[in-house]
């Protein structure tokens, strides 16, 4: 099998390819990325040079390239490329919408003129917008994105869905709950709350913590896309979720208790703008149609998680350095008086 996997440099992609080429001797991977902030080239150091894989810089809205890559004939395509931020995107929604939307929709075109056999398109559950405390999103649930980030991604999944629709596009739409795990960027909560703790810093929490999140392994999140990749069915949508749900506050709590530092470090701040209450999903289709489910529980794939920065020290210091402390300032507001 030869695939593009598109943002492949990200947290997400990076682990899926790393995936990908552990698992399936046979398989070729073309890495297109366009290494905004949040994409490293570290991230895939221990196979760069893995004769079966390849990388590329750009970017999807890049209407020349993709068309030029996809013309030496692949197999599928995996469009991880995102800007998946959500407080960049309350900041400037712009660069979601071209990313997000236009970018999916270069890839379709493309897709379409080189007759790729499957495209898989790798989105999120915050699609879906917001939960109250009990029920769960189904793959039929409504589309209720409620930030930018989230209405950019709505708007691809919505034209993948009309490109299969209209020309019979072989193409899948796959949801996930909020991963965690190795190389994630650390702006997202957990590696943010586990960097901060390991240097003594403030962990910063929105509003009153208790915003509930489900929780995936970016490793079973992996499994289930190969698996998606190689066995799903063209024109569904699959919902891949972790089975675990935590409030946000017992998420910070539980880092803490793990690296031995005090709750104190835990500084509530002023709400996300539009912030949802809670997301899980309903992942029966999955199970029922491809027998998946996810294998590592929380708490072991949290402790490893937190293990892994504690080993890579000089990986994360290097990206929280620069602009990314200025975004961090401007963001949550000088928190420097809180320290152990």
């Amino acid at each position: 099998m030869r695939i593009v996997v598109t943002g492949g440099a990200g947290f997400i992609g990076s682990n899926f390819i790393r995936h990908m080429l552990a698992t399936e001797p046979d398989c070729g991977v073309v890495n297109l990325d366009k290494l905004t902030y949040a994409g490293n080239l570290e991230n895939l150091a221990d196979v760069e040079r893995d004769p079966r894989y390849r990388f590329i810089k750009g970017s999807i809205c890049d209407v020349e390239l993709v068309d030029a890559i996809l013309k030496e004939r692949f197999d599928a395509l995996m469009n991880f490329a995102a800007e998946s931020h959500v407080d960049r995107s309350i900041q400037d929604a712009r660069a979601f919408v071209e990313t997000n939307t236009l970018g999916t929709q270069v890839i379709l075109d493309a897709c379409r003129r080189h007759r790729v056999p499957r495209m898989v398109q790798v989105s999120t559950d915050e699609v879906y917008g917001s939960l109250g405390p009990s029920g769960y999103f189904r793959e039929d649930s409504p589309l209720s994105p409620n930030s930018p980030y989230a209405a950019s991604k709505a708007a691809g999944d919505l034209l993948v869905a009309a490109y299969v629709r209209t020309y019979g596009l072989p193409a899948i739409i796959t949801r996930s709950s909020n991963n965690y795990g190795p190389y994630q960027f650390p702006e997202k909560a957990v590696p943010l709350f586990i960097t901060n703790a390991i240097a003594g810093e403030a962990l910063p929490l929105y509003g009153d913590g208790l915003q509930v999140r489900e929780w995936l392994h970016v490793q079973d999140h992996c499994e289930a896309l190969a698996l998606i990749l190689r066995n799903g069915h063209n024109g569904e949508i699959y919902n891949i979720g972790g089975k675990c749900e935590r409030a946000n506050i017992d998420v910070a709590r539980h880092i803490l208790r793990t690296l031995g530092k005090p709750d104190s470090l835990i500084v509530h701040v002023e709400d996300r703008l539009g912030h949802d209450r809670r997301y899980a999903l309903d992942m029966s289709k999955l199970e029922r149609k491809l027998g998946w489910r996810p294998r590592i529980p929380f708490e072991t794939g949290l402790k490893e998680t937190v293990g892994w920065y504690e080993d890579h020290v000089t990986w994360w210091t290097r990206i929280k350095a620069g602009e990314y402390r200025e975004y961090y300032q401007k963001t949550y507001g000088d928190l420097s008086h809180v320290s152990q």
